[in-house]
């Protein structure tokens, strides 16, 4: 005698799954590989879309996708934990429609996301361990102080400059603001009114708390250096001229591993030291470096960069040489790809590099 079954089974059956995360929720579609089942809003929370799918679609193979941005990628390890295969990909990559950039909402974005998903168009990007995750904050911690820093600084001279309050003589060079002797003259600056000078002790403190921070946070980097994970590598950077250890410890903290890149293009790709182009037919214009790319790496690479062009003597002759026929700051790019390549090249050997000499 057959009994009649009432239990759904979606074994064998993919579900896509793409969703718009924002902080108090999320705008949730999700596809079959022939229709689309339901837009709805949830709570941010991992573990209630999971308890939905199991709930609707027992047995299913899950897929998802989300946008990388502020929310960074708990979200993907958690529901990696649940058995769904979660991939994070980069906004920019996603195919959208001109009515679609137009008209942009949430619940489009994420039938965007569910659609390109089972398309098959979607490119995941590479999501780094936590340890590595929480080294790359502390790194950038300090990126971030020394930019308040650097306002501060901007605002102490301002009011000197609104209150017509002349630098000494001493301090007229630049290289010796911010010295110990100039920091003192500040704090023995007299004003007509007690509000001027609580105005000006208030910025003092802000940048005297913020030196201190910086100089803790850099001690703490350089003691994370030294440790088994980086040590070896930080060493092998430092080879190469132009590149410090604070400048080593971004670079490893934000690309974790080399062999992510299976070519030197690919890594410059990856920088954005590549150049922006625009062709149609027989018309080709080649612009400046692409707006698309790790702004943290760019611009440490370019900093060392005018370092390495001082101190590597076959960099120097190449900058020179570049230097004739176009201008200082295209130049440097050029000498940042091939600084570039240096770093490829010992990260992958582990080999330390020997600068060349130019006869």
């Amino acid at each position: 005698m057959q009994t009649q079954s009432n239990k759904i089974d979606f074994n064998g059956q993919n579900i896509y799954v793409g969703f718009d995360v924002h902080l108090k929720s999320w705008t949730v579609t999700v596809m079959t590989e022939k229709l689309i089942h339901k837009t709805f809003s949830q709570s941010p929370k991992p573990e209630a879309l999971y308890h939905y799918l199991i709930k609707n679609f027992p047995g299913g193979t899950f897929h998802s996708a989300y946008e990388a941005g502020f929310c960074g990628y708990w979200i993907h390890n958690k529901l990696t934990k649940f058995g769904i295969n979660s991939i994070v990909v980069n906004p920019a990559d996603i195919p959208t429609t001109g009515k679609e950039i137009v008209m942009k909402d949430d619940t489009r974005d994420s039938i965007k996301i569910a659609r390109s998903l089972r398309n098959g168009d979607l490119k995941p990007i590479y999501v780094p361990s936590l340890p590595t995750l929480e080294d790359r904050g502390l790194v950038r911690t300090r990126s971030t102080l020394v930019k308040d820093l650097t306002r501060y600084k901007n605002r102490i001279k301002s009011f000197l400059y609104f209150h017509g309050i002349e630098l000494p003589e001493a301090f007229n060079k630049p290289k010796t603001y911010w010295s110990n002797r100039f920091n003192k003259w500040l704090e023995d600056v007299q004003m007509t009114e007690p509000s001027g000078k609580a105005s000006l002790n208030v910025l003092l403190d802000q940048s005297r708390h913020l030196r201190a921070s910086i100089l803790q946070v850099t001690r703490q980097i350089r003691e994370l250096a030294k440790t088994e994970r980086y040590k070896m590598q930080q060493e092998l950077l430092g080879s190469i001229p132009g590149v410090g250890l604070l400048t080593a410890m971004v670079i490893l903290t934000e690309i974790e591993t080399i062999n992510r890149f299976d070519s030197i293009d690919q890594l410059c790709g990856f920088i954005g030291l590549v150049p922006s182009t625009n062709s149609s037919g027989d018309h080709e214009i080649i612009g400046d470096i692409t707006p698309r790319g790790h702004s943290v790496l760019r611009t440490a690479i370019i900093e060392s960069a005018w370092m390495a062009a001082r101190l590597d003597p076959a960099l120097n002759k190449c900058y020179h040489d570049y230097c004739k026929r176009m201008e200082p700051n295209k130049a440097i790019i050029r000498i940042a790809k091939k600084l570039i390549s240096r770093i490829r090249f010992v990260l992958k050997n582990n080999q330390p590099y020997v600068c060349s000499v130019v006869k």
